[in-house]
């Protein structure tokens, strides 16, 4: 297979993974422009994540494409090439990888920096170091890296940053990530980390053996409730952004908000018992929440 055969599977195969996100990442009723530069970005912050999470593809060339010897398969050596390749864009020369290649556009128009995505390369590097978070602020503060960037990407690229918008973005962002990790218990156990605060586990009498088990026990799922009441606390301080808005951005940013409700709803539903699997909102449950969002109702 040709090289440009090889990194277009590479990029395709990251990028199919927008399918599986709690809120909408490039939807077809925004412009063509927004919609490029948004999957851009996703190909970007998507493949930091995998390598964080030690999910990329088997035998895909992303080390090579990096610069790296094929077989590199170390995190933080990857994560360092990423960073590397994003300063090749942002200075205006030429990266090796087809995902990060795709940033071009954005970078020379100025629309983009490259800060948000070095944040969320910290925010990787961080988790090949620390497993477990104190107290809530520890975790927010990891937020403020895993999290937000994202939010502030969407308002550079829709030229609408203000001060007051970063603020609710940041809130929204915070509060998806909570449900993300609220959702993952099981799965990042397996990874040998634990997003719940060791704070909270100790409230509520929750030890890690408990989070281990096929079902979740009724301290774990009073833990889980209070973790989703803060998550939708965010979210709600949040969703003022979407009326700062107006047109298709504002369909875009009332997703996400959905998405994070729907998401906070199901785990209700699923009576907090996240450790069987994440439980995922239907289709109408994320179409109720975004009429919702539109109409302003908390």
């Amino acid at each position: 297979m040709a090289t440009d055969d090889l990194q277009l599977r590479d990029a395709s195969a990251v990028l199919a993974k927008a399918a599986d996100e709690n809120f909408p990442v490039a939807p077809f009723f925004l412009p063509r422009s927004w919609r490029d530069d948004l999957m851009a970005v996703y190909g970007v912050v998507r493949l930091i994540d995998d390598i964080g999470d030690g999910d990329l593809a088997p035998g895909a060339a992303h080390a090579r494409h990096l610069g790296l010897d094929a077989d590199a398969d170390d995190p933080l050596t990857l994560l360092d090439a990423v960073a590397a390749d994003l300063g090749k864009v942002f200075d205006g020369g030429d990266p090796g990888h087809p995902l990060v290649r795709a940033l071009r556009p954005a970078a020379e128009r100025g629309t983009l920096t490259a800060a948000p995505f070095l944040a969320l390369i910290e925010a990787n590097r961080q988790d090949q170091l620390v497993t477990r978070y104190e107290t809530y602020d520890d975790l927010v503060a990891y937020c403020a890296l895993s999290a937000n960037p994202i939010g502030r990407l969407v308002l550079a690229i829709t030229g609408t940053e203000t001060p007051e918008r970063v603020r609710r973005s940041d809130a929204v962002c915070t509060g998806l990530q909570i449900v993300e990790h609220i959702q993952d218990v099981a799965e990042d156990l397996r990874r040998g980390r634990i997003y719940l605060p060791v704070e909270d586990m100790k409230r509520f009498h929750v030890s890690e053996s408990d989070l281990a088990l096929p079902t979740a026990g009724a301290s774990v799922r009073a833990l889980v409730a209070f973790e989703v009441e803060r998550a939708r606390g965010l979210l709600n301080e949040g969703t003022p952004l979407v009326g700062s808005v107006h047109g298709r951005l504002k369909l875009l940013l009332a997703g996400f908000v959905a998405g994070g409700r729907a998401a906070a709803g199901a785990i209700v539903t699923a009576g907090y018992d996240v450790l069987p699997g994440p439980p995922k909102p239907t289709k109408p449950r994320l179409l109720r929440e975004a009429g919702a969002v539109l109409r302003g109702e908390g």
